[in-house]
């Protein structure tokens, strides 16, 4: 007797049938709810502490949250973090292509500028930047070598705390830019290049209507990270009078000795102005992936 086995036939209802009817149960992670749980306990129990510290007067902050001064240096913050990185882009983006260049000169002047300006803590660029007349006398504009000079002003009456902040935070922040700007022109085909010449476009417009749209999609989220950056390094400008936003709370601070409260009310409007800019830059990188 021969043993032989039929193959099993279904057909499609059958199969079906076969296929529905086991329940489908979701594997139970009991660790991972536990861990969620934990986590939300000690985010309430430090947030239920600080809440009800004896130590913390809230009715100061909710006083001087709208303060005239704090306004005003909030507005400040916000005119230093806006002028800078848009000076700190212009210049990051000539770094960069300077650091592109076939020119070993420029290259290796764009390496020095890189170097240097990452390397040297910000506080101390803010500081040297604030008392540059103890440097230069005067702010000078002539032919070199020659004594003609066009025009001439005391270097102290030029560089107020502001115009230093500015010229600080230009220094720093566009030396971490360029080599976003670099990655980001480094992230776009070659081939593109040689589409361009082909096309017949010169090498600015190659630049401005080919690569940098391009390069754009790549640089704009650490551009975001960048200009965070720069808004909470505004608050290093304290140390030349800048006139921010932490330097009018310090001063408010050093009359009424609250000093916890007011740092609270500069660290509220910081995180309002961060979160209003992670939103619009959401939108922002939606709209130039969609392009």
């Amino acid at each position: 007797m021969s043993n032989t086995h039929q193959p099993l036939a279904l057909n499609s209802s059958a199969l079906k049938e076969l296929v529905t009817s086991d329940k489908i149960v979701p594997v139970r992670h009991y660790g991972r709810l536990v861990g969620s749980i934990l986590a939300i306990l000690v985010v309430a129990q430090f947030a239920l502490a600080f809440a009800t510290s004896p130590y913390i007067d809230w009715s100061v902050i909710g006083h001087f949250l709208t303060n005239v001064a704090v306004l005003e240096g909030l507005k400040v913050t916000l005119e230093l973090t806006v002028i800078a990185m848009c000076t700190s882009l212009v210049v990051s983006i000539a770094i960069a292509t300077m650091r592109m260049s076939r020119s070993g000169i420029l290259r290796g002047i764009a390496y020095g500028y890189v170097f240097v300006f990452r390397g040297v803590p910000l506080l101390v660029i803010l500081i040297v930047t604030g008392n540059l007349g103890l440097f230069y006398k005067n702010f000078t504009v002539g032919i070199p070598l020659t004594g003609i000079v066009f025009y001439s002003t005391p270097m102290q009456a030029m560089i107020t705390p502001f115009v230093a902040s500015v010229i600080g935070l230009t220094l720093s922040a566009s030396a971490y830019m360029s080599e976003i700007v670099r990655g980001g022109l480094l992230a776009v085909d070659r081939g593109q290049f040689s589409a361009s010449k082909a096309l017949g476009l010169n090498s600015l417009q190659t630049f401005r209507y080919v690569v940098l749209p391009q390069a754009m999609r790549v640089i704009t989220p650490p551009l975001g990270n960048e200009f965070i950056n720069v808004l909470k390094a505004t608050s290093l400008v304290s140390v030349i009078a800048g006139g921010d936003l932490l330097t009018i709370t310090q001063a408010i601070a050093g009359t009424n000795y609250k000093v916890i409260e007011l740092m609270i009310v500069a660290t509220l409007w910081y995180l309002a102005v961060i979160i209003t800019f992670s939103i619009f830059q959401y939108f922002l990188e939606r709209k130039i992936a969609a392009r």
